[in-house]
């Protein structure tokens, strides 16, 4: 239940950035998403506001983040790699600005439930995970829009002379990257019990490594939120694996990337290998 319960954060997290990359895109301001999301959303509680508008301050928070990539990677053209690592760097100093090197700490136990509680011996996040889980791949699956996702990400041209509305479907994705970094935001603050400027400042890598270990190609075009869901796991047992034999954590992010650049490896080798089939 413990890995369950750290893959879920992670998963939450990297779904929405699972269809960016799918598509062909990138999003490196997702770990500062998260960051400013919580950071208001526990600034709104410590104000004396209910829990439901601290949700509503992170949710809207991360998703308007998320329409500002859209529109700097479709309407200002800038690559995703660069306009993302700006934003990244925009949403950090937001957010040490906000909290001005203080600490927000102590929420009320009905918000704290969403990142601690339990349901029947579950961890209320494995559901919320399962819940994204379950919609995410019937959407991708079974909706034109996933398709299409797919299509972009394979060969954009194609996707544009088949008449996909390529822009408005990478708008679409960074939006679904927002919401979901925000979504990460409020049960990782439930969890923790306090908010700083940066807390999440190390999730990036391994959200990535997740993603590349589940199957998702760098190049996009391929992929797939079990991945991702298998991806997290795999990542999580890791992590947990290193803990329990008291590998020091400073040794921790070197394991991780070099994980990270083999799940790179392995992506680029089977891409060039299915080059040569086809």
């Amino acid at each position: 239940m413990n890995v369950l319960r750290q893959a879920s954060l992670m998963f939450l997290l990297a779904s929405g950035l699972t269809l960016v990359i799918i598509s062909g895109g990138f999003d490196l301001s997702i770990g500062a998403n998260l960051t400013l999301s919580a950071c208001l959303a526990a600034g709104v509680m410590k104000s004396g506001a209910p829990p439901i508008l601290a949700i509503a301050a992170a949710i809207g928070t991360g998703t308007i983040v998320g329409v500002l990539n859209g529109l700097a990677v479709t309407a200002l053209r800038l690559p995703p790699f660069l306009a993302t690592y700006g934003m990244l760097w925009i949403l950090q100093g937001l957010a040490f600005r906000y909290m001005g090197g203080n600490e927000i700490y102590g929420f009320p136990t009905s918000f704290r439930a969403l990142g601690t509680g339990f349901m029947v011996g579950v961890p209320i996040p494995v559901y919320i995970m399962g819940a994204v889980l379950v919609v995410g791949s019937l959407f991708m699956k079974k909706s034109n829009f996933g398709h299409e996702l797919y299509a972009i990400g394979a060969n954009t041209d194609v996707a544009i002379l088949s008449g996909i509305p390529v822009r408005k479907r990478r708008i679409s994705v960074y939006v679904i990257s927002g919401l979901m970094s925000g979504l990460a935001a409020l049960v990782y603050l439930a969890r923790v019990n306090a908010a700083d400027s940066g807390m999440g400042e190390q999730l990036l890598l391994p959200v990535i490594a997740a993603i590349l270990i589940g199957g998702t190609s760098l190049f996009g075009g391929s992929g797939s939120l079990l991945g991702t869901l298998f991806g997290s796991l795999i990542l999580a047992l890791v992590i947990n694996g290193m803990n329990l034999l008291n590998i020091n954590a400073t040794w921790q992010p070197l394991v991780v990337g070099a994980v990270l650049l083999a799940a790179v490896l392995v992506g680029i080798i089977g891409r060039n290998g299915n080059e040569r089939i086809g």
